[in-house]
């Protein structure tokens, strides 16, 4: 009986041995609903407790998908995720869009394709709507190089914060104030909008509205629509560049690709959109998965 006993414990020795040990996936949380939500204030502390926005119900169901790896929630900043990575430390994220600059210090794959709801709007005050609808194009669409020239109306932005090609380029073309904020980057600009600190800000109208449905004042700001709003082209994810931040970004992109080969794609589509899906983007994604499935790798 002990030599059984013996033999079982190497053997169990072994094999704890043998096993490899689980890497922890360290993802950036910022408090930025509807598209990521914290639960009673603060960073998921599991993949349970992610929401069902566009960004962290993407998160819930890829991530589910991810067995090999350990998830953790870190509440961070821009400014601390590239902090971070210089420093050589490993977080990702699915928040941050692909530039130029942060491909210094972290690697990009891609999620999905753009959503109705990640068209960046012109954020106002009610009360100055008259003096943005000066000069307003026919289709209802602000052009924001035009107002941009317009000094008399104050811009403000969250610093660190990139809004894709097309506005990034105009916004490198003014001097536009930048608030140096924390991981609630929307809840801060939004409240010094509404105080009335400046005139108009940037954001997506899901984030606005749920915004004002918290703060209990749903006409106080307006979302405008602007020509230059579609500038997300993807959903990113990134990883800081560093060996390990190497292997996240490959098993994400590998997980992305295995959802993208799934038979039942409707069923993580509804566990992800649930009834807000447009048709539009219904259609988009499909035909973006469908290339997912049959390709390889997309890294950067």
């Amino acid at each position: 009986m002990l030599r059984w006993r013996v033999a079982a414990a190497l053997s169990m020795a072994m094999t704890a041995q043998a096993a490899p040990p689980v890497e922890a996936i360290r993802w950036v949380a910022q408090d930025v609903p509807p598209h990521f939500s914290f639960v009673q204030g603060r960073a998921p502390r599991s993949i349970a407790e992610l929401g069902h926005g566009e960004v962290d119900g993407f998160m819930r169901v890829l991530l589910a998908r991810m067995p090999a790896q350990r998830h953790e929630f870190v509440e961070a900043s821009t400014a601390r995720y590239e902090a971070e990575s210089r420093s050589g430390q490993t977080l990702c994220s699915t928040l941050h869009v692909r530039t130029p600059e942060r491909l210094q210090w972290l690697y990009f794959s891609h999620l999905y394709p753009p959503l109705v709801s990640r068209e960046i709007h012109v954020i106002v005050r009610r009360e100055l709507l008259p003096q943005l609808a000066q000069g307003r194009p026919q289709d209802g669409r602000l052009v924001l190089a035009e107002l941009l020239k317009r000094p008399e109306l104050r811009l403000l932005l969250a610093r660190d914060r990139a809004f894709g090609a097309q506005i990034d380029s105009l916004l490198t073309q003014q001097v536009v104030p930048r608030l140096a904020v924390g991981a609630q980057l929307s809840t801060q600009l939004l409240d010094m909008l509404r105080a009335g600190r400046m005139d108009y800000t940037l954001e997506y109208p899901a984030v606005v509205k749920d915004y004002l449905a918290r703060a209990g004042d749903p006409g106080a700001l307006v979302a405008l629509p602007v020509a230059e709003g579609l500038s997300t082209l993807l959903a990113t994810v990134s990883c800081s560049r560093t060996p390990e931040g190497r292997r996240h970004i490959e098993a994400i992109d590998a997980a992305v690709r295995e959802l993208a080969r799934e038979p039942n794609r409707e069923t993580w589509v509804r566990e992800w959109r649930g009834d807000r899906a447009e048709p539009q983007d219904l259609k988009r994604l499909n035909t973006y998965m469908d290339e997912r499935a049959r390709g390889g790798p997309r890294i950067e």
